[in-house]
């Protein structure tokens, strides 16, 4: 059994013959570039700058010795992109550590000597303030007079840095020629590749919300004007619809599961009630994940953190096929009780390492102890990919991180 069938049995609710892994095929189970120059120091591989892919989360391009050296069965879309080296240029990290950007990602070191990225018009729309090892979101084109700018949806996704900033394969056109680039590198990687690869659409709605209006503004236009809600949804459906069709003709052939991206979740509960969800975001949730389906033989995967098993029902019901970082340390969300109540309706893409205490916290005795009771758990039965919950931080010990993957293919009999 090679990668690919070994996550698609899994998410067919079957045993495959091991445990599927993923480390890095999405920008919520990945590795900061500062942790992962430690990490290759620590396993004696080559050094090499590291290639941050997403500079907003610091996240670094995991290589092939490292995705071998740990058995990983997924990647990414983006990793058959930008293969060159003039694809990139040379930063530097919070640390010190020279690493590469994107060659399209112009941060400018201000007379602080925090970063700044800009919109079209100079406005700042991102920083990474001096000391920090993220940047921050600084400009949210609705949060001041909407109702006059929900025509100009589209205009504005330069000035809100989650659209703004890409990774890998950079900006796309939405025309003829930017669709045939993308199916190009998604063959090419499709041909050299048996790992499940994972296209990222994002569609984010309810967090695409929070990022135009701010999310406490957001939070308020919820519950006292609807209408303007709903104005602003239709037009952001609007334009991920006409994009959703244009990738999935393109690279939809050669991609195993399609990411979107909607952060409903915090430790303690939804951020929303489910009668918020289900007016304003499971109808077009349904819409779009339906759609997916029609355009590609794909498996639907949305992001979401934090406590969520009050509305995973509606996203089930919906069309939901799997669900990631599965923060099973926030409430009701405890391994057990998840797949007893969710066994063979959703795959848990996650849930593998409590990336909040123990795997940064954690001797690597801890840490193999948490991966092993928590595979216990989860992985009978299929329906499981495993995953650290989000992305490893930057200050984790890599012996942890090794300890983790470790653990796993201890358990899948690899040790």
């Amino acid at each position: 059994m090679n990668s690919r069938e070994r996550v698609l049995q899994s998410m067919s609710y079957k045993q495959p013959d091991r445990v599927a892994i993923d480390f890095g095929s999405h920008c919520s189970s990945s590795i900061m570039a500062i942790a992962y120059a430690r990490l290759r120091d620590y396993l004696g591989l080559p050094k090499r700058p590291p290639k941050v892919y997403d500079i907003l989360q610091q996240l670094a391009i995991i290589d092939e010795d490292v995705l071998e050296r740990f058995n990983i069965d997924c990647i990414e879309l983006g990793r058959g992109f930008c293969q060159d080296e003039s694809d990139w240029k040379p930063w530097v990290l919070p640390d010190g550590t020279e690493c590469l950007i994107p060659k399209w990602i112009d941060p400018v070191l201000d007379e602080t000597g925090s970063w700044v990225i800009s919109g079209p018009d100079g406005t700042p729309i991102a920083v990474q303030k001096k000391g920090m090892v993220y940047f921050n979101q600084t400009n949210f084109p609705y949060s001041t007079n909407p109702e006059e700018k929900i025509d100009r949806l589209e205009e504005m996704f330069d000035y809100n840095m989650w659209n703004a900033v890409v990774a890998p394969p950079g900006h796309i056109t939405w025309d003829e020629a930017g669709m045939r680039y993308l199916a190009d590198g998604a063959k090419k990687l499709r041909a050299v590749s048996d790992r499940a690869i994972v296209g990222l659409f994002g569609g984010a709605i309810f967090e695409g919300g929070q990022q135009f209006f701010r999310t406490d503004k957001f939070y308020i236009v919820l519950a006292s004007k609807p209408d303007l809600v709903h104005r602003f949804l239709d037009k952001l459906m609007s334009i991920f619809m006409q994009r959703l069709e244009l990738y999935l003709k393109a690279v939809g052939p050669y991609i195993d599961i399609v990411l979107f991206s909607d952060d409903y979740g915090m430790q303690t509960g939804s951020q929303i009630s489910l009668a918020m969800f289900q007016e304003f975001f499971k109808p077009r949730h349904r819409e779009m994940w339906s759609f997916a389906k029609q355009l590609a033989p794909v498996k639907v995967m949305m992001h979401s953190c934090g406590s969520i098993t009050s509305l995973l029902p509606d996203m089930i019901d919906a069309g939901l096929d799997a669900v990631n970082p599965v923060q099973t340390n926030s409430k009701f969300m405890e391994p057990g009780r998840i797949k007893a109540q969710f066994k063979d309706q959703i795959t848990f893409w996650g849930g593998g390492c409590n990336t909040q205490q123990i795997l940064p916290f954690g001797t690597p005795a801890e840490v193999r102890e948490d991966v092993l009771r928590n595979l216990d758990v989860l992985t009978p039965g299929g329906g499981f990919v495993f995953q650290q919950i989000h992305n490893i931080q930057a200050d984790v010990p890599p012996e942890n991180v090794v300890a983790m993957f470790d653990a796993i293919a201890e358990w899948n009999g690899l040790h």
